[in-house]
This record gives structure tokens, sequence and C-alpha cells, in this order.
């Protein structure tokens, strides 16, 4: 009987799926992964592979990655966890998931990587909706360490539970989010920041790279030593009551991003896809900069595990 717990489906093998199959096969997994696109499928061993030699695991079931055209065609009855990382398309997700309803054994866990919905409109309707949660990742899938753990109103506990399990087992670093709110936590947070940084922006108070400074080289750079609770703990509460009441009012609460972000996006000026955003780029400055960001994201991850903390 094969081993059940150690062959992963992933549904979609794009940027954030093909991470993920890294993941899993660097914590010695089976992995298969479904993609209708051959150009996806035809790439994903070179980008294992590579992905796997970034994590200093170069030998870790490379070759027992396995491609699939469709989800009827993958081994149902090895597979021990779903995980979804398909076009932010509801109908899509929704119409995938009632296939996964319908292929999977009762017992596998059925999770979606989506940032954007609801994991309760995604199981909506199935038969074993209690199975279904969130395993949201973030880019790059296998160097960041965070995977928010995501319960629905109808997700099993020991399903959440499983999956926390799961995922300090393969090295990375899961928060339950235990309400299923739109962007979850990591997201909420990530565009909190945003909103004020597109406003000092749009407003002439600073510049793309002074925020960028600002970030990194500020508030941010403390970060990876201790989160923002924990940090307050340090400082004390009073000073931050003291000075929230003082800055809140004063901070954007703008319902949408402003008009430049909106003219930039409608002239297909995107950022490093359309090599035109904030800044000009090439492939060479793409390249180089992805590559530095790369070194510093796993320069980061040492730290943190050296510090015991994943």
């Amino acid at each position: 009987m094969p081993d059940r717990t150690l062959h992963a489906a992933i549904v979609g093998g794009g940027i954030m799926g093909g991470d993920i199959a890294i993941i899993f096969a660097a914590g010695g997994w089976n992995v298969h992964v479904m993609s209708p696109s051959p150009k996806t499928r035809e790439a994903l061993p070179s980008r294992l592979a590579a992905g796997l030699k970034q994590l200093g695991a170069p030998g870790a079931n490379a070759a027992l990655l396995k491609t699939y055209r469709a989800l009827v065609d993958l081994p149902w009855t090895d597979i021990g966890v779903v995980v979804e990382a398909a076009t932010e398309d509801l109908p899509l997700k929704q119409r995938l998931f009632g296939e996964l309803d319908r292929l999977a054994r009762s017992d596998v866990i059925l999770s979606s990587n989506t940032s954007t919905f609801p994991i309760g409109e995604i199981g909506k309707g199935l038969k074993t909706r209690s199975r279904v949660a969130g395993l949201h990742f973030f880019m790059p899938a296998h160097l960041v360490p965070l995977v928010e753990v995501v319960s629905a109103e109808f997700t099993d506990a020991r399903v959440a539970e499983r999956l926390i399990e799961l995922m300090r087992a393969l090295g990375k670093a899961p928060i339950h989010v235990s309400k299923d709110v739109p962007g979850f936590v990591g997201n909420r947070l990530q565009h909190a920041l945003m909103r004020e940084a597109l406003w000092l922006v749009e407003s002439g108070v600073t510049t793309p790279e002074g925020i960028d400074t600002a970030v990194r080289f500020g508030f941010g750079f403390r970060y990876i030593a201790c989160g923002p609770m924990l940090q307050k703990e340090m400082s004390g509460w009073d000073t931050n009551l003291l000075a929230g009441t003082s800055m809140y009012p004063h901070l954007s609460n703008e319902q949408a991003p402003p008009p430049f972000i909106r003219e930039m996006v409608g002239k297909g000026h995107i950022g490093m896809k359309s090599r035109r955003g904030l800044w000009d780029w090439t492939d060479e400055k793409v390249a180089r900069e992805k590559a530095r960001v790369e070194r510093c994201l796993k320069a980061g991850m040492e730290i943190l595990k050296s510090d015991g903390k994943k």
C-alpha cells in the first residue's frame, strides 16, 4: 500500500503553484501538479530543481515530480493533501473544488491558496466542505516562511490543526486565521501600509524611493527581530497610545487606490512584468534585482532559523 501521507496534489503550476511544489518536494513529498498548460508542465521540472538548489536540498525528490493535464489523471488513491493554486477566478475555483470533492478520498484536506476570495465562498455547496480550508502562501512561496491557515465557518477544527502541523514540518511559519475575513491577516496589514505609502507619494510628502528606504531601514528593519506587537511591549503601550491618539486622525482612510495608480495600470505600466512602472526596467535590471531580493530573503531566513523562530 502506498504511503498516502507523502503524496501532495498541487492544482495549478504557475508562479505560486510551482513554488508550493518546491516546498513539498524539499520536505520529501511526492508532488503531483495539474496544469492545463503544456508550457507550464514542461517548465516545472527545471524550475523545481532550481528551487530545491536554492533551499539547499538539490536531491530532495526532484525526480518524483509528476505533471498532469487534468484532475482526473492524478493518482487519487495516493494523494494525502490538495493545494489549489489556480488563477484568482472564483467560478473557476468553485468548479475545481467541485471536482476535487468528487475525486479526493473523504479524509483528504482540500485547501486553497487564494488571497482574494473567502474560503466560505470557494467551499460553498460542497458535500464535504468541512475539510476545506485556506492555505495562503506569500511570494516567493518557497522562500517566505509565513503561511496563513484559514478556517471558514464550516471548516473542521482538526483540519486547521493538521495543516498547521504539516506546515511546521515543512519548515514554514504558519498562523491560524480563525475568521474568514477579506484579505486574511498578512494582506490586510500590507494594504494598510500601502494605502498610507501611496497617499504620502501622491501628496508629495516623499518619493517611492523614500517610502522603500523608510520601511527597509526603519521600522521594517526591526521586524525580522520582533513584530509590531512585541516591539510595543518593549517601547511601552503608553507611548503608543499617545502617538496613536495624535496620529490616527491624520492617516489616510481612502476607500480606493489613488488615481495615479489607476492611470499607470491603464497605460500598461504595471512594473517589472511590463518593464515599466514607477521605474523603467530592462531584462538585466529585473534579473539583478530579483537575485538581490532572493539573497536577502535567504539571509533573513537563516537569521530566523538561528533565532529558533519559524
